[in-house]
């Protein structure tokens, strides 16, 4: 069975100028408009999926939790609906019960967008709450384009003191950490309920490579699982770009092996994450 653990439904009324204003530079072309005919298309060459949207009040960003949920039964394939949450918004406990009350499994947080600094304890209360109730909390890790953007607080270093807190919460971190890999597999590997996706690898080969050989040698590959970042790209493609970088090599250096893409691809995801359909 493949899983793919990171797809998006976005639409242009959730995301105000965000795209047009900061990310459209710098990706160079229009907003990805997501609709289940074409959803279901990109995920023909996997069995589930896990679709969620964004939410950053400071960016003026914002997917309703109906939106997810109306999405996941307008789609032909079989997804697993995450919520998207911020919070510094005082109402985000109603909204987490909300999300729970229409079936979503878990919590998109975007902090380096939303301005939100998980170390600060006046969150205690939503992280709580959140292991309370078995959510998997899935993190934007990692660079943005977006110049509004607080890096400082979208490191993997971060995630570990969320975990060393609540040992209980489920938490991936999405694309490995890009481009702090190396600090994420040392997160992965001391904490036992954190892992990550590896989105977006293979967009930078040179990257991935790396990132991969570090996850073989610190023996923290079976804590990786595959995500696509659908609609940046497709299933397929993030397939054949992690053969890909399988297939690099420089003379005696260490590679990826293939049998690691087939591990990360082939995953048990549902399983690892406490997640049924």
């Amino acid at each position: 069975m493949i899983i793919d653990v990171h797809t998006h439904f976005m639409t242009c009324e959730c995301w105000g100028n965000e795209w047009s204003d900061n990310w459209e530079p710098i990706y160079g072309f229009p907003f990805p408009e997501v609709t289940a005919k074409k959803y279901d298309a990109a995920m023909k060459d996997v069995d589930v999926a896990i679709v969620f949207g964004m939410r950053a009040t400071a960016a003026n960003v914002a997917t309703p939790n109906e939106k997810i949920a109306e999405f996941c039964k307008e789609t032909k394939t079989k997804t697993i609906g995450f919520m998207a949450l911020d919070p510094n918004d005082s109402d985000v406990l109603e909204q987490m019960q909300d999300g729970i009350r229409l079936g979503l499994r878990g919590i998109k947080l975007y902090p380096v967008l939303a301005h939100f600094d998980p170390r600060d304890t006046k969150f205690e209360s939503f992280f709580r709450e959140a292991q309370k109730n078995e959510l998997v909390l899935l993190w934007h890790v990692g660079a943005t384009p977006s110049p509004p953007g607080d890096l400082s607080i979208s490191q993997p270093l971060v995630i570990d003191d969320v975990a060393r807190r609540f040992p209980g919460l489920t938490q991936i971190m999405a694309h490995l950490g890009h481009p702090w890999q190396r600090e994420t597999i040392a997160v992965l590997r001391k904490n036992r309920r954190v892992f990550a996706d590896i989105s977006g690898s293979w967009a930078r080969p040179f990257d991935g490579f790396h990132a991969l050989v570090r996850a073989q040698e610190w023996s923290v590959t079976e804590k990786l699982l595959f995500g696509s970042d659908f609609p940046l790209w497709t299933p397929r493609v993030a397939m054949d770009g992690l053969y890909a970088i399988s297939e690099l090599r420089s003379g005696t250096l260490p590679y990826v092996h293939k049998e690691t893409i087939d591990q990360i691809i082939n995953q048990d995801s549902l399983t690892m994450l406490k997640l049924s359909l």
